[in-house]
């Protein structure tokens, strides 16, 4: 009877205005902020009837698992559900499923306690998009956000109610796997992917049974590991980390993300899964967060590994009294809590605004007034790979695609002319799909090899090799293929598990295998075409020098054979630009843009004592920001409407662009900014701003950009954060390194 009357209650009160309840408000989107801004006394009144059990419960988070029959999960989480020990699931998906678990939660508790469901929707659930590297390099927050709201839709239907994604881990190493999942290495343009991402996911309610609960991962700066190997130590300044590492997360949970996963590394000496100063002091005193932290899976128990801990007793104190709410697959919540609060380690109230922030999350969803809403059979097949959703995902791996290369315009290619196509990876439509293709089935996804046949003449196919056996065997039959085509078309690049989680490299280049099966086909004259399949940036300064044409492709998922087909005969032309600079070579590992100038920086071409190398050049080989469309543009001066500005005050800057080629095409406009004198070193540039534009030939428009002295804003001596007065160079370019510019002053 205390369950149904529950359950009455909720649903007479779950919109109410008064309670107690946490609200989040999101704080660059007023018009969201309503819906997301609502309190529940449900959370209330269960709080006040749990007992100490059910409460620890509620920030349990065990797996499923999923076998040749279907999704199954382990005989004793079954009985832990049903107790009231275990409140949260995740990897369980399909309606059907979910709804057998719901129904023991809801039914066959003492409170009836609706699960929360989880899964790792990355870039996809059943229709995949490119990786998120390639999707941040569309520089299109729009189509982002349209792609990350067909992605809730689909697991919605498929029962989830939450998603451990966006990942907002700026990263400027590549040889880390995990870079793949990330927007990049600017801080400002995460920022607006990773927004992007919880709008898509979220909505404008979390009612609303087609959106899901996001979750901002990996907090923080699990990007930055030592030699680019995961879970390893990671250590920089506070500055560094507020400047150029926080502002995604921040971003995202301005947006109203109602969960932030703990990364796994350490900072500043203590395991970012019990740091109070990242998840208590950052997270929600500076910056008001009030949904749930949740660890990575076994984070609680690897505080052991990392020798801040005794034993797991010992780390899930720590990590819950640190704000860590829920404990991912450890089992220490559960198993040794109880003990803690009753002795005093954790006191009742921690442990109460832990509970009170998960029930909330519940609640938000409207679990509490149709734990089933989303246990539909008839939507999950109706939601599943729709028309709409699939094109949805072949625009964005269209303008995910970066063009690096195109020597006398060998691109696009002319439809029905014959072709070979070389490459071990051209024919593999699994590698498509990238890591973390969360429930991304391979059947009915066209490879690239697929896509051509549809576009070319005729088309001549071999490997020439495999992926990184070193036999030469097929080069014969490749270089007779070549020579038979008026073009060749190469898909080389990494097999897609050797970027993601825990796929770290010592080496960023290609197999050599492929690289001399490059240079045999390149020797016989055909012009090559090459596409690049990958995960990371890559040293291709060889590659790039053999070949007359290359087109990144990332891993473009469900469409990306179609879309590249697309691309490279023009039917589409390419858009993306990179979101991660291009070495020309491992030992200018980390590069990005927006380093600083130093105190001997390299000016004088030959000079010995400035900060430059002796055998290599300081420049990337493809800079941030940086790629080529199928036609040209041309940049004016940009105007300023004033020379200076104070504070509350703001000048705009215009300037105008040119389609000077013979064909449509868009470019991404960046505006960077020069800070030239600073009480703590400034960066040589710093991206603030960019719109897409489309012209055609021969059209210009003029773009206008406003800086505020939030653009100017940075974290000073003192470790407060404005701007400071003196003088600025303003940029407004096709990359990074754009050189023409405007200057103006702020003034105190």
């Amino acid at each position: 009877m205390k369950k149904i009357f529950l359950f009455l209650l909720a649903t007479m009160l779950l919109t109410s205005c008064g309670g107690n309840g946490a609200a989040v408000k999101p704080a660059d989107d007023p018009a969201r902020a309503a819906n997301f801004n609502k309190t529940y006394p449900i959370v209330d009144s269960l709080l006040k009837v749990m007992t100490l059990e059910e409460k620890i419960g509620q920030l349990v988070l065990y797996t499923s698992d999923w076998d040749v029959t279907g999704p199954s999960i382990r005989e004793g989480y079954i009985e832990d559900i049903r107790s009231g020990k275990c409140g949260n699931i995740f990897n369980a998906y399909t309606a059907a499923y979910t709804r057998k678990l719901q129904e023991i939660a809801v039914n066959e508790t003492r409170l009836g306690i609706p699960l929360l469901f989880g899964y790792d929707v990355i870039h996809g659930f059943r229709t995949i998009f490119p990786i998120n590297l390639g999707i941040s390099s569309s520089w299109d927050p729009g189509l982002i956000e349209e792609s990350a709201c067909v992605a809730a839709r689909e697991a919605a239907a498929a029962g989830l109610h939450w998603t451990y994604s966006p990942m907002c881990d700026i990263c400027v190493e590549p040889r880390w796997g995990r870079i793949s999942e990330g927007a990049g290495e600017d801080a400002f343009l995460g920022s607006a992917v990773s927004r992007a991402m919880v709008y898509g996911y979220q909505g404008a309610d979390l009612e609303d049974p087609f959106t899901i609960a996001a979750c901002v991962k990996h907090f923080a700066a699990y990007g930055a590991p030592h030699a680019g190997r995961d879970y390893n130590t990671v250590d920089m300044s506070e500055r560094w980390l507020r400047e150029f590492y926080l502002p995604p997360y921040k971003a995202a949970v301005e947006a109203g993300a109602q969960t932030v996963m703990a990364s796994f590394n350490e900072y500043d000496g203590t395991p970012a899964t019990a740091n109070a100063h990242l998840l208590t002091e950052i997270l929600r005193d500076e910056w008001g967060f009030d949904g749930f932290v949740v660890s990575d899976y076994t984070g609680v128990m690897e505080m052991i590994n990392h020798g801040t801990s005794a034993d797991l007793a010992d780390a899930s104190v720590k990590a819950l009294n640190a704000g860590n709410d829920m404990d991912m697959q450890s089992g220490g919540y559960s198993e040794f809590l109880k003990k803690a609060v009753e002795e005093g380690k954790v006191s009742r109230k921690i442990l109460d605004e832990a509970v009170r922030r998960v029930l909330t999350v519940k609640a938000r969803l409207g679990l509490f007034s149709d734990p089933f809403k989303y246990c539909s059979e008839e939507r999950e097949e109706a939601e599943t790979k729709t028309e709409e959703n699939l094109h949805t995902a072949l625009v964005l791996a269209q303008e995910s695609c970066v063009l690096l290369k195109n020597h006398n315009n060998i691109l696009p290619l002319s439809k029905n002319s014959p072709v070979a196509v070389i490459g071990p990876l051209a024919n593999s439509a699994d590698d498509l799909l990238g890591t973390w293709r969360g429930a991304g089935q391979v059947e009915g996804v066209k490879s690239i090899l697929d896509g051509i046949k549809e576009m070319a003449g005729s088309v001549v196919y071999t490997p020439g090799c495999d992926v990184e056996k070193e036999s030469q065997a097929l080069f014969s039959h490749a270089e007779y293929a070549a020579r038979s085509a008026g073009t060749v078309i190469m898909v080389l690049g990494e097999p897609c598990d050797w970027t993601g989680e825990a796929a770290s490299r010592t080496s960023i280049r290609l197999p050599e295998v492929q690289t001399e099966l490059l240079k045999e086909i390149a020797g016989t004259g055909v012009p090559v075409v090459l596409v690049l399949l990958n995960g990371r940036p890559l040293d291709i300064s060889e590659e790039s020098e053999l070949a007359d044409a290359v087109l990144e492709a990332w891993y473009p998922g469900t469409m990306g054979g179609e879309a590249v087909a697309r691309l490279l005969f023009g039917e589409a032309s390419p858009s993306g630009r990179l979101s991660v600079t291009f070495p020309r070579n491992i030992g200018q590992i980390p590069i990005y843009y927006w380093a600083k100038n130093t105190g001997r920086p390299y000016v004088d071409i030959g000079a010995k004592y400035e900060s430059r190398y002796l055998d290599c050049p300081n420049e990337p080989l493809y800079p941030f920001g940086y790629g080529l469309t199928y036609t040209t543009f041309s940049y004016g001066k940009p105007v300023l409407s004033s020379d200076s500005f104070g504070p509350g005050g703001s000048i705009t800057a215009k300037a105008t662009v040119t389609n000077t080629g013979s064909r449509e095409g868009c470019e991404v406009i960046q505006l960077y900014l020069r800070d030239m004198l600073g009480s703590v070193t400034r960066p040589v540039k710093m991206l603030r701003g960019f719109q897409r534009v489309l012209l055609a030939p021969g059209e210009s428009t003029e773009v206008e950009f406003t800086i505020t002295q939030e653009e100017l804003s940075f974290w000073r001596k003192d470790m407060t954060y404005g701007p400071e007065a003196g003088e600025f160079r303003l940029f407004i370019g096709g990359d990074s390194s754009c050189e023409d510019y405007v200057t103006f002053t702020y003034n105190d």
